[in-house]
């Protein structure tokens, strides 16, 4: 479901024409490695953010840091501060400066970064640490769903955006599977060392197989603009965009709270709960492999349907998911709610990122990605700060999920505004032609 209001349509640029030796797909070979290589990179973006929560009983526990829950929540948010800041600059920097320096500079960052935590010797140069790489983490997701946007057919702009994004739960997925032998036989600072893989391997084929897309005074500016005025955050937040961007943000932002927020706290809260660490890092997995059939069946749902109908659909099927496990349920039921929360939770970010990628110029979309997932990591910042603050406050193991569900009813309204405001827009253009 593409939706474009009239006064943008005109700076549209064309999808990639399919290459000789395309497939029946129409991707040229050469898009479609590329594209393969974005999902790895996503795959260790996805593996670096859940990590912290597979470590986190770990670094209370066998550091000496004296970290509580609540300093334990500090510094789960501050690889989320660094992908606030950046999602806002990479997404803006992909736009000036082209997708393929950007991701691969992104990737490095992250890598590198990701690998020194496990020298950390305290506390604050942990968190320190965890803020570099989030930097990197947050400006690869924007930068590479803007390079595959425009790498492949527009009937399947949508469906390989949501698919891509699966990479993010298979990683968290690796990482609870990984941690749950590795860990207690070499202790927390090895599952940060994974990360020497996408450094020696992911990243050169980055190199070899990312083309570049879009760069200053590129095809991709608007006509009879500057290249400033075309990509900038002033073209982004007016008209016909405001509205809708401010909607598109605020979504994200209540959608990623809940999902980081049980990504970071969820194998804590189990533990919590009674269950030990291998049993706590089993519903992870479930909440992550629960995400990944999330990207596949939104991926399909929201190409049927529209990724906003769609989007609302997943983030109230998270929403009654989490008010579920508040009762209380057999450990059965609490697999089952939690794949549902990760099918909702996760499904709803790729949604909004496949209809930001979809109703956004081609000169706009990395500026409005990285916009919408900037603002957006405001609530991944806050979720394991506020799962902290609730636990030290003694409110239990169920004023988190029952703040994680509340956000997930409120992304599933927020996309219900976003939904009606196209319309109206959609109309309004059909009406003046």
């Amino acid at each position: 479901m593409n939706h474009t209001t009239s006064a943008a349509a005109p700076q549209r640029t064309a999808a990639p024409a399919p290459a000789p030796g395309a497939g029946r797909s129409g991707f040229p070979r050469r898009s479609v490695l590329a594209v393969l290589v974005c999902w790895l990179l996503v795959v260790f973006d996805g593996y670096d953010l859940i990590v912290y929560g597979t470590v986190q009983g770990s670094l209370i526990s066998d550091t000496g840091w004296g970290l509580t829950k609540a300093t334990a929540g500090t510094i789960g948010s501050m690889a989320f501060i660094g992908m606030m800041i950046g999602a806002v600059f990479a997404g803006r920097m992909s736009d000036s400066w082209g997708r393929r320096r950007t991701i691969i500079g992104c990737a490095v960052v992250f890598s590198l970064f990701t690998i020194l935590c496990a020298f950390a010797p305290n506390a604050p140069v942990f968190g320190g640490l965890r803020l570099l790489a989030g930097i990197g983490l947050g400006g690869l997701v924007p930068s590479a769903n803007a390079l595959v946007a425009e790498l492949v057919p527009e009937k399947w702009r949508s469906t390989i955006a949501t698919l891509m994004m699966s990479g993010v739960p298979i990683g968290g997925s690796i990482a609870a599977l990984v941690g749950i032998p590795l860990i207690p036989a070499f202790g927390w600072p090895v599952m940060f060392l994974v990360a020497v893989v996408a450094l020696v391997v992911v990243i050169p084929l980055g190199i070899r197989y990312l083309p570049e897309t879009l760069a200053p005074g590129s095809k991709g500016a608007a006509q009879g603009s500057t290249a400033k005025d075309a990509v900038g955050f002033g073209s982004l937040l007016r008209a016909p965009y405001l509205g809708t961007s401010l909607l598109f943000a605020i979504g994200t932002l209540v959608t990623l709270f809940a999902w980081y927020g049980l990504g970071t706290w969820l194998p804590n809260l189990m533990q919590l709960a009674g269950y030990n660490l291998g049993s706590a890092l089993t519903f992870a997995l479930a909440l992550n492999l629960g995400a990944v059939a999330g990207s596949v069946l939104t991926a399909w749902a929201g190409t049927r349907f529209g990724p906003i109908p769609t989007a609302i659909a997943a983030a109230a099927v998270a929403a009654i998911g989490l008010l579920v496990l508040v009762t209380g349920p057999p450990v059965a039921v609490v697999y089952l709610m939690l794949v549902l929360a990760g099918v909702g939770t996760h499904g709803t970010q790729c949604l909004i990122i496949a209809a930001v990628a979809s109703h956004y110029p081609a000169h706009l979309r990395g500026t409005a990605l990285g916009w919408a997932l900037g603002v957006g990591r405001i609530g991944a910042v806050a979720a394991p700060q506020a799962g902290g603050l609730l636990l030290a406050a003694g409110l239990g193991v169920n004023s988190n999920f029952l703040a994680f569900a509340g956000a997930a009813a409120a992304a599933a309204v927020l996309l219900a505004a976003v939904g009606t405001k196209i319309k109206k827009s959609t109309a309004v253009g059909v009406s003046n032609v």
